[in-house]
Formats: C-alpha cells, sequence, structure tokens
C-alpha cells in the first residue's frame, strides 16, 4: 500500500503541469512528492503572505493536538497562489490538489523542535507514531481564513522524505513462564534446551524478514516496517497482526521442546541504521548489533516489570499478550468498540512526559477480534 497523494479520486492522476487532480479526501498514508520549484525560505524567512489572507505561525506558535497538515517546502509557492485564487473567487482553483500531506498532531514544542503524533495510515487502521520534528527542518506555517480550520506546516524535503522512507520497527520479548521452578525442579535438561535451540534454528528460517535472538528461555524478535512513499518503489508494510500469528507458532514449538507455556511484550521503535538491515553481525561473529537505539527494550522492560506488578497486586490476571497502547491501537480491529473497551494498565513509558498504558489479553481471544491482511 502507497501513501497516496493528497486527495485523489483515482489514485496518482496528475494534470498536464504534473501535479496530482481530484478532491476526494483520502483517509490513507499521505505523503509527498519529491521535484518542484524549491523556496527558498529557510534563509530569508517565510514568504511574504496577504496579512489579510492568511494566519502565520512560527513554531512556537503551532496550535497543539490538532488534526495538522504538513506538506514539503516546494509546494509553498504554489499553494499560496491556489489559496489566493480560492479567496478571491476563482472557482477553478483548488488548493487541495497541491502537492501531498502527511497528517501529524503536534505535540509539545520544545527549544529543539516539536513533539508529535504523526497517522502513516488511518484508512483501515489508526496508525499512530510517536516522532520529533526538529526546530531546523520547519520552514512555515499558515493557515486561510475562513476557508480552512487545519494548519498547514512545511518543512524541509529531505526530513520528510526520512520520515516517510526509513525502516521503523516493532519489538517482541517473548519468555518462557515458571522457567525458574522447571529449573528448580530438574525439568530443563541440556538435551532440551538445545532441542529449542534447534527449533528456533529451523522456525526461524521460514521467516527472513525477523531477526531472533534467542537466550535459552528468552527470544528477541524484531521487525521492520515502512511508511511508503508516492513516486518511490517503498511501499507501506505495517502488518502487526502476523506477529500475534507466529506467537501462536512460537507457543506450540515451546510446548513441544521445553514443555512451558510462554508470552509476549510488544513495543515499536524506530530503526536507526536507515538503509542497514534487520541486525549486524560483525566479521568475527562475536558483536551482534539490532541496528536500533535501546529505548523500545526498555520500555519492553518497564511494561514488563509493571505487569508482573499489577499481576502480583490482583489488578489483573497473568495473560500472553502484554502490548503497548499505541501498538494496540493499530491493530485491525473488527469491532472498534470492542477496542476500545479492551482492558488496560498504566506503565512509565522512558523518555516520555505523557503517562503510557499497555493492553493485556490471551493470544486466541484477540486474534479473534481481528481482521487479518
Amino acid at each position: 500500500m502507497k501513501a497516496f497523494a493528497r486527495r485523489f479520486d483515482c489514485g496518482n492522476v496528475r494534470a498536464p503541469d504534473g501535479r496530482p487532480r481530484g478532491r476526494a479526501r483520502q483517509e490513507q498514508a499521505l505523503g509527498l512528492r519529491a521535484g518542484g520549484v524549491a523556496v527558498t525560505m529557510a534563509k530569508s524567512g517565510m514568504a511574504p503572505l496577504s496579512s489579510y489572507s492568511f494566519q502565520q505561525f512560527t513554531l512556537d506558535e503551532l496550535p497543539l493536538r490538532r488534526d495538522t497538515w504538513m506538506m514539503e517546502e516546494v509546494y509553498f509557492g504554489d499553494w499560496e497562489a491556489e489559496w489566493l485564487k480560492t479567496i478571491h473567487g476563482d472557482a477553478e482553483a483548488s488548493p487541495y490538489d497541491v502537492g501531498y500531506i502527511t497528517r501529524v498532531s503536534i505535540e509539545e514544542v520544545t527549544p529543539a523542535g516539536a513533539d508529535i503524533r504523526w497517522y502513516p495510515n488511518i484508512h483501515d487502521r489508526f496508525h499512530v507514531v510517536k516522532t520529533f520534528l526538529p526546530r531546523e527542518a520547519f520552514v512555515a506555517a499558515a493557515l486561510a481564513y475562513k476557508f480552512e480550520k487545519r494548519v498547514s506546516v512545511f518543512v524541509k524535503s529531505e526530513w520528510l522524505r526520512k520520515l516517510h522512507l526509513r525502516s521503523n520497527s516493532i519489538f517482541v520479548m517473548i519468555d518462557a513462564k515458571d522457567m525458574t521452578a522447571a529449573i528448580k525442579d530438574g525439568l530443563i535438561t541440556h538435551e532440551k534446551v538445545i532441542a529449542l535451540r534447534d527449533a528456533l534454528d529451523a522456525f526461524a528460517g521460514r521467516y527472513p524478514f525477523i531477526s531472533f535472538i534467542s537466550f535459552a528461555d528468552s527470544l528477541l524478535l524484531k521487525t521492520n516496517w515502512t511508511a511508503g512513499m508516492v513516486d518511490t518503489d517503498v511501499e507501506y508494510t505495517y502488518v502487526p497482526e502476523r506477529l500475534l500469528v507466529l506467537f501462536q507458532q512460537l507457543q506450540t514449538l515451546y510446548r513441544d521442546t521445553l514443555g512451558l507455556e510462554i508470552y509476549a511484550v510488544l513495543a515499536q521503535g524506530s530503526n536507526e541504521y536507515y538503509d542497514d538491515p534487520l541486525l549486524h553481525i560483525s566479521e568475527e561473529k562475536n558483536h551482534i548489533s539490532l541496528n536500533s537505539l535501546g529505548l523500545p527494550f526498555a520500555q519492553i522492560a518497564q511494561i514488563e516489570g509493571a505487569a508482573r506488578k499489577a499481576i502480583r497486586a490482583g489488578e489483573h490476571p497473568p495473560m500472553e499478550i502484554y502490548m503497548d497502547s499505541d501498538l494496540f491501537h493499530s491493530l485491525m480491529f473488527k469491532n472498534y468498540e470492542r477496542k476500545d473497551s479492551w482492558p488496560s494498565a498504566p506503565y512509565k513509558p522512558k523518555m516520555i512526559s505523557e503517562p503510557g498504558s499497555y493492553h493485556y489479553a490471551m493470544c486466541d481471544d484477540l486474534l479473534a477480534c481481528l481482521s487479518l491482511p
């Protein structure tokens, strides 16, 4: 699934001048088109706008927690021209045909930039990614008085392209239940551990798009996805539901080898090495890098710690799946009311001021409520 143009009736149809045509309001993942005439607003400040027709914003003045449209800076001139035609009564003008938008909301402005929530897909799932807009990537922001309620924010092309083209990741930590008791009772033998390792070798071979790192009783998984962008070969590849199906298969594997049940903790993060594979192994094969920052792993540890505490306190029973709320809400539910009523519990995420939460479930119960792409 590609990131689609601003508002289309029939896909990537273009006018003779190369701009997209159509006014249908797509609720799909929205991207940008490369190219166009550069607008040198970064050095000279924002290009002049009529104060009568437009309200302008600095980064610090942007409205918070509202639907906002983000665009590549090269479209600023055409955007202004089409809006001025519309404002002055030109029925043929269409500012919504200019460029492509990326849907975001500005959560908090800091001295370094802005924390934003990015919506790669709101067509068939509610997919939200938390990311950061550096202050130097901001170019301009404006709103057409009386005609539009959403602010359009223009940003550096390089930053927006990286946002759409970079790899993002989903991380899963799988652990065996009651492993300590099983070891004390002499139920975990060397042969069983080797059998688990060999079974994981064969299992991982069927999923080359997932990295597997095992610690006998524990397993760490990482898989990448992209948001996609128009006019590129990069597509929208986010399908987190597959990891729940994979968890069911691993349940059988652990039962057959160790005779134990397992649970999983899931979180998401960015892949800091944009064009690199899932993991890096040194030539001497004694260094493995997951090509990611440690923040998602800290998040997993915090969710697991909060769940253990809640279970001991009797706040919820032991479950098989513990999932960060942003990841949970991106799942493709058959019934959105069921999603909204799903039980959750709080935890404190790392490096995020707002409180976090995780949702817990038995895997079969959760999968029964989902549409599997």
